[in-house]
């Protein structure tokens, strides 16, 4: 792997064409894609020596960014993972081009961080330099490692823990995310030492993350629960189960166009097999099922209303001049939901994925290469997605 550093001292911005022009958790791919948008796999670690981050001196900080970018900059390229699945995704990964770059976020502006939260690639939290501001605000020492071309892996550096190693894949995929997350744990691993204790396992921040430190957590698009009044009872169980049932951006976000983030919540007594056996094969299924049939029992006894919000969100989709970022994902949210029901044949997969992520404000403006006021977003969303759907010169109607 090549040892890259694409954001050197005093630079501004991110270049656009670090990026390829889609996110690896929106490729549309993979086992359950119907359902199941991504899976995601974190892993929280400390760094032995150092007080965790919350605790830590603006001076621990800056030495546990410098020796964690040390390591995982000279990382070797074993730890880009197997890419069998890229090669039958199409997918632009390769391994020998494959490479981390690494972002200081403290030397970075606010566009460029929420840049790097559109694509899932750091917490909101991290964005805003929650966990470190005890000591001196939003410029402590914090960092995200990168590995691009697929964006498959992103390390964050000084968020709650040193060290988030989260990988991603689309579809269901936990244990890809898990084999790969193990292997890049075990080469940081090799060359910083981690807190441990031999009774509890890895000590983390918060008490929740103790053990494994192991988070497995899957996006789901669940608009056929939401429409037959069934959401709040999957909420309900899921959290009797001790699982999180989050938003969009994860934690504290909303559940925009009906997307859910699922994961457990506690690490402490549980393998990582177990936590992964549970999920993968015994919870994320049973989901998946009470989704599939709630679209199945729409289409057989409530197809007009279906047709009809399908094809309204379409109609505004191709026709309206302003659109907030809210609205825009529920629309597009009923678009997947056409697609994936057979009922929308003119529409790509493709299509809508893109704009989910380049509908949001950041994307929005850089796809424009221009800075938007809100109002000016809202015009530029409402005509991206005429443009992106085939009506872009469609004249407005006249008075009535």
């Amino acid at each position: 792997m090549q040892a890259a550093d694409n954001t050197p001292p005093g630079s501004n911005s991110l270049t656009s064409g670090t990026w390829t022009n889609h996110a690896e958790w929106l490729r549309g791919h993979g086992e359950s894609k119907d359902v199941v948008m991504s899976s995601r796999v974190r892993l929280a670690r400390n760094i032995a020596g150092f007080p965790f981050t919350p605790q830590a001196s603006r001076v621990d900080r800056a030495q546990v960014l410098e020796a964690c970018k040390h390591r995982i900059l000279n990382m070797s390229p074993a730890c880009s993972g197997d890419d069998s699945a890229s090669k039958t995704q199409n997918t632009p990964q390769n391994k020998t081009d494959a490479r981390f770059i690494w972002i200081d976020l403290h030397r970075v502006g606010r566009e460029d961080r929420s840049l790097l939260v559109e694509r899932q690639l750091m917490s909101r939290q991290h964005a805003k330099g929650k966990y470190v501001t005890g000591q001196g605000g939003i410029d402590e020492p914090r960092s995200v490692a990168v590995l691009v071309p697929d964006e498959r892996v992103s390390i964050m550096i000084n968020e709650e823990d040193h060290i988030r190693l989260q990988t991603i894949r689309s579809g269901l995929a936990l244990g890809e995310c898990l084999e790969q997350a193990n292997e890049i744990d075990d080469q940081i691993e090799a060359g910083l030492d981690y807190a441990y204790n031999p009774r509890f396992g890895y000590l983390t921040a918060c008490p929740t993350n103790v053990g494994t430190g192991l988070r497995l957590s899957v996006m789901l698009h669940l608009p056929g629960l939401k429409m037959t009044g069934e959401i709040e009872k999957v909420k309900r169980a899921a959290s009797d189960m001790g699982l999180a049932v989050r938003g969009f951006y994860g934690e504290g976000s909303e559940a925009s166009g009906d997307f859910y983030q699922l994961s457990n919540q506690t690490t402490l007594g549980k393998s990582d097999s177990m936590l992964l056996r549970e999920m993968e094969l015994e919870i994320i299924p049973k989901v998946v099922g009470y989704e599939r049939h709630a679209r199945k029992n729409l289409l057989s006894t409530r197809k007009s209303m279906l047709d009809d919000k399908i094809y309204r969100a379409l109609g505004t989709l191709r026709h309206a001049r302003l659109m907030k970022v809210d609205e825009s994902m529920e629309l597009l949210s009923m678009i997947r939901l056409g697609i994936m029901t057979g009922i929308l044949n003119d529409v790509t997969l493709h299509q809508v994925h893109t704009l989910l992520l380049n509908t949001q404000p950041i994307h929005l403006q850089r796809t424009l290469d221009q800075t938007l006021s809100q109002q000016q977003r809202r015009v530029a969303r409402a005509d991206l997605c005429r443009k992106a759907l085939g009506q872009a010169n469609t004249p407005p109607a006249g008075n009535a």
